[in-house]
C-alpha cells in the first residue's frame, strides 16, 4: 500500500519522514527529487530549456535559480507550465523507485496522490508553523504568514487526508507514528 506525507511549511512532515526513517521506512522526498532531476534528467533539463530558455542553466551545468525565478514570478502560467514539466518527472520517478512512502508539500495540488492509496497528514497550530519557520528560515513573522497563506488550507488538506498526525509539541509522534506503523488501514491515529 502506498502512502502519500503531506502538510503545510512548518508543519513539521520533514520531521515526521525523519522519524519514519529510523523506523526503517524509505519514504521518497519529491522535493529532493525534483531538484535531482532537473540537474540529471537530460529530458527534462531539454524541455526546462525550451521553455525558459537557454539560460536556464549555468555553464558548470547548476540549474539558474535567478532566471528560473525571474520566469515563475512572470505569471502564473509560467509557473503552470514549468509544473507540468517538473511534477510527471517526478511521479514517474516515484513509480520507478519502488517507494511504498512519498513526502510532497503539493501532494493535492500536483496530482500526486491519484498514486497512493492513502495520505497523512501532518499538521501543527499555526502559531507554532509560524514560529518554526521563522526560526529555520531567518525570516520575520509577516513573511512566514504569508508562505502559510500561499498554501492549501491546513483544514482542507485535514479533510481530504486519510490519517492526521498532530505534531504540535504536546502530542508524542513516536505514539502517533507507531500507531501508523501497526494500524496502517485506521483512519484515526
Amino acid at each position: 500500500m502506498k502512502t502519500g506525507i503531506t502538510g503545510g511549511i512548518g508543519s513539521g512532515k520533514s520531521y515526521v519522514c525523519r522519524l519514519l526513517a529510523k523506523q526503517g521506512i524509505e519514504v521518497y522526498d519529491c522535493d529532493a527529487a525534483a531538484k535531482r532531476l532537473m540537474h540529471d534528467s537530460a529530458e527534462l533539463r531539454r524541455q526546462l530549456t525550451d521553455l525558459i530558455g537557454l539560460d536556464t542553466y549555468l555553464a558548470d551545468g547548476r540549474l539558474n535559480k535567478a532566471v528560473v525565478a525571474r520566469f515563475l514570478l512572470q505569471s502564473e502560467a509560467n509557473t503552470k507550465a514549468i509544473d507540468a514539466v517538473v511534477h510527471p518527472a517526478v511521479f514517474s520517478d516515484f513509480e520507478q523507485s519502488g517507494a511504498q512512502w512519498v513526502e510532497s508539500a503539493i501532494l493535492y495540488e500536483s496530482g500526486l496522490y491519484r498514486l497512493v492509496d492513502r495520505v497523512v497528514v501532518v499538521t501543527a497550530p499555526e502559531e507554532v508553523r509560524i514560529r518554526r519557520i521563522m526560526l529555520r528560515d531567518g525570516i520575520t513573522r509577516e513573511k512566514a504568514q504569508e508562505w502559510i497563506a500561499r498554501q492549501w488550507p491546513q483544514d482542507e488538506i485535514r479533510r481530504r487526508a486519510d490519517i492526521e498526525i498532530v505534531n504540535d509539541g504536546l502530542q508524542p509522534l513516536d505514539i502517533q507514528i507507531q500507531r501508523l506503523l501497526q494500524q496502517p488501514y485506521d483512519k484515526t491515529i
